[in-house]
């Protein structure tokens, strides 16, 4: 997160629970930075394979999948428009069927797209013009600079708890889940909604510059122009918002 080695261990020896780390890699660990980094790695990679707290599967959806309770009208009609090739077509990144092996569905590819978000202009770093956070290819990652193929495409993430977030997109542009799947549904329609307008004429992609636009991904719903129905309306927008706040952990079904 932007830190160093050295500064992390620092952090972890001042911390409280420092010495439950002495007691698990031995007395001496803070005496070799390495040695304790490697530690703090090992302890995080530990953690973060906890499934009660990363994987719990308890959302409504996990408990509709395993016929324990039923989607609302509006949540069921949702999932059809998210999966829906034509419509949402969300589930062709996002995956909402379970896997071969039957575990629960991760709502992700874990691949890469560029989708053209807009420019979040509330971000300090982009009161310079010349700066565009072109993703997979830099400026943060270096592994990827000058693959042209590469810029602009960015992970795609889990929708689990996607209803929790309150910011959504590599740079947080929108705040809703509503604000985020209108994007997705009109970015083409109608796109003086999302992008500036500079003498009289709508300035598309603008966080992007042009030479990376053939990156950007023109598969439904992004396969329209201005004056084109959009994939979703209004009504559907919600059903698919209804939907994916489904994806919550911690659901809880009323007890009549």
């Amino acid at each position: 997160m932007g830190s160093t080695p050295a500064q992390v261990v620092a952090a972890v020896k001042a911390a409280p629970y420092a010495g439950e780390l002495r007691e698990a890699f031995g007395p001496a660990l803070f005496e070799n930075e390495d040695r304790a980094y490697d530690a703090i790695l090992r302890s995080l990679e530990a953690f973060e394979q906890t499934p009660q707290k990363f994987y719990p599967y308890t959302s409504k959806f996990d408990a509709f999948l395993a016929d324990k309770v039923k989607l609302s009208d509006a949540e069921m009609r949702g999932l059809k428009l998210f999966n829906d090739e034509k419509k949402g077509n969300c589930a062709a990144c996002h995956i909402s069927q379970r896997a071969k092996d039957g575990s629960p569905p991760q709502f992700s590819d874990f691949g890469l797209i560029a989708l053209g978000v807009p420019r979040n202009r509330a971000l300090p770093v982009n009161s310079n013009p010349k700066f565009f956070d072109l993703g997979a290819c830099g400026p943060e990652r270096r592994d990827l600079a000058g693959e042209a193929d590469m810029c602009g495409i960015f992970r795609t993430p889990s929708l689990r708890n996607v209803a929790t977030r309150k910011v959504f997109f590599h740079n947080g542009i929108y705040h809703s889940l509503d604000e985020a799947v209108r994007f997705y549904a009109q970015r083409d329609t109608n796109p003086k909604k999302f992008y500036p307008t500079v003498h009289g004429k709508v300035r598309k992609f603008d966080d992007l510059p042009p030479r990376y636009w053939p990156n950007i991904n023109t598969e439904p719903p992004f396969d329209r122009k201005p004056g084109d129905k959009p994939a979703l309306d209004d009504s559907e927008i919600r059903d698919v918002v209804a939907f994916l706040n489904t994806l919550t952990d911690g659901y809880q079904p009323r007890k009549d």
